[in-house]
């Protein structure tokens, strides 16, 4: 049997490269203590033209010392929902070695009660973190004038 040489094209592969730029040192990173700190955090780094305009989720990525590592904006949807897929929150909390995870998003009308979609995300968010040993410490619905917190009324 004749042995020919594959060429070397036939092995060319996708590369991963991990990346996270930590710009923050250690001793001046913003610990949250409540759902209150975790509000005015959000509001100062939220781009406030949109927050009554239209729905984005953002996650916040933190150490055991519950010290913010990084925000994460994952998307911006229109005016009544957004998508938030369990998949890229939790490989980025993987990316920057977070050890828990506070879930964040805005309704646009003012209204903070969650819906029933938001109810059912912040489950599978519990879920996935369990089994990945990431905890999801709140989900927090923002908007201009107030908040509402998961961990603070029982449904997280």
């Amino acid at each position: 049997m004749k042995r020919t040489m594959t060429p070397a094209s036939a092995f060319v592969v996708s590369e991963v490269k991990l990346s996270y730029v930590n710009k923050v040192k250690a001793a001046e990173r913003k610990q949250i203590m409540s759902s209150f700190d975790t509000y005015q955090l959000l509001l100062h780094t939220w781009e406030l033209d949109t927050l009554d305009l239209q729905e984005h989720f953002c996650v916040l990525m933190l150490n055991r010392l519950n010290q913010v590592l990084a925000l994460y904006r994952l998307s911006t949807g229109g005016l009544t929902g957004t998508v938030a897929d369990p998949r890229l929150v939790f490989s980025t909390a993987l990316k920057v070695c977070a050890c828990s995870i506070i879930l964040a998003h805005n309704h646009p009308s003012g209204t903070l009660r969650p819906s029933r979609a938001d109810e059912e995300l912040t489950y599978k968010m519990k879920e996935a973190g369990r089994m990945l040993d990431i905890k999801v410490l709140d989900h927090i619905i923002i908007s201009s004038e107030n908040y509402f917190s998961f961990a603070d009324e029982g449904l997280l």
